[in-house]
């Protein structure tokens, strides 16, 4: 298939353009490459991504222009897209960047999926919609009208946004809510990321809530083999249920919501235990108040995903970690470990 995914040099997406490539796939990548973190680490990616069937396309979602170019030219059978402003405590100081990416810029990737006829649009949510939701584990059959960060807004207005197109126009489409996705090549600011090159530096990791949290640790090889399998299988309308009150998660139209996590919540300080015991040094620990926009716990019921896919995550935190620490030390060389900063190798 022709697959275009918006987010090439991200963390996730440039783990499913991999996967991609590997199966034959003709991959178009689209990445605006900004500074929000590492843009080192963002082109070391892409660099695992030169292949005759990748084609790689800098921009920015808010561009209309550049966006309609590349669908016209490519014409994707289906698209994947991976491309927001992340973080939630980021979203607290730079709320104006999340509505220009993650609204405006996804409204411009389901216009371009309805005018060209794309047969099925896949795109990144979060475990982050859930908010005050209390009911574990949190379940796509729950209402989700309570978020606690503009990002998580912003990605509910993506679902509520994707079920209008699927309405309107029958676009396919299927949300994906990820649960705390780690492995190599992640993100410089999430915990697995902070933490090993935190400890060792020999400075303090920063636990919030005291430590007192609980999180549904996704390993990114889990993460993209539920993409996979997702991508011959748009939605079709459903009809059970009562027709009047349509479920959350499914609906009439060709529209789907999936949680994707471990479906096992591990508690913060037993991570951190199991990374302390890869590097063979204890974490230096600064315990704090619970952050505005944080939930103290996740959990995913990944029923729905195991009935229509097959699979179900199930990385052990153990294996994910290591393979995490492994690449770590690999990429940033032993030598460097201490004297680098967070620009990344090269920057």
């Amino acid at each position: 298939m022709d697959i275009l995914v918006t987010g090439c040099a991200g963390f996730i997406g440039s783990h499913v353009c991999r996967r991609l490539l590997a199966e034959g796939h003709t991959v178009a990548g689209y990445d605006n490459l900004n500074n929000y973190y590492s843009v080192s680490l963002k082109k070391s990616r892409l660099k695992t991504l030169e292949h005759q069937n990748f084609i790689f396309v800098q921009g920015d979602l808010e561009n209309q222009d550049s966006l309609r170019r590349l669908y016209e030219q490519f014409r994707p059978q289906a698209v994947i897209h991976l491309a927001a402003q992340a973080g939630v405590r980021y979203s607290l100081e730079n709320p104006h960047s999340y509505i220009q990416s993650n609204v405006v810029g996804f409204m411009n990737v389901l216009e371009n999926c309805r005018h060209f006829e794309t047969g099925h649009l896949i795109y990144a949510s979060t475990s982050s919609v859930y908010g005050l939701n209390k009911n574990m584990p949190f379940s796509t059959q729950q209402p989700v009208d309570h978020p606690i960060s503009l990002y998580a807004a912003t990605k509910k207005s993506n679902e509520l946004m994707a079920h209008t197109y699927s309405q309107l126009f029958g676009l396919p489409t299927t949300g994906l809510r990820f649960f705390t996705v780690y492995g190599p090549w992640g993100r410089p600011d999430m915990a697995l990321f902070r933490f090993t090159q935190a400890i060792l530096e020999g400075k303090p990791i920063q636990l919030f809530n005291y430590g007192r949290m609980k999180r549904d640790f996704t390993y990114i090889d889990d993460i993209v083999e539920g993409i996979v399998r997702l991508i011959p299988l748009p939605p079709k309308p459903t009809s059970d249920g009562d027709k009047n009150t349509p479920m959350p998660g499914s609906s009439p139209s060709p529209y789907r919501i999936y949680n994707i996590g471990n479906h096992n919540p591990v508690p913060l300080l037993d991570f951190i235990t199991v990374l302390e015991e890869k590097l063979g040094r204890a974490a230096q620990k600064e315990l704090l108040p619970l952050q505005p926009g944080d939930v103290t716990e996740t959990y995913a019921d990944v029923t729905d995903l195991f009935k229509i896919t097959g699979f179900k995550p199930q990385t052990s935190i153990k294996d994910g970690v290591g393979r995490f620490v492994d690449w770590y030390v690999d990429y940033y060389g032993k030598d460097t470990v201490g004297k680098r900063d967070e620009r990344g190798p090269g920057e």
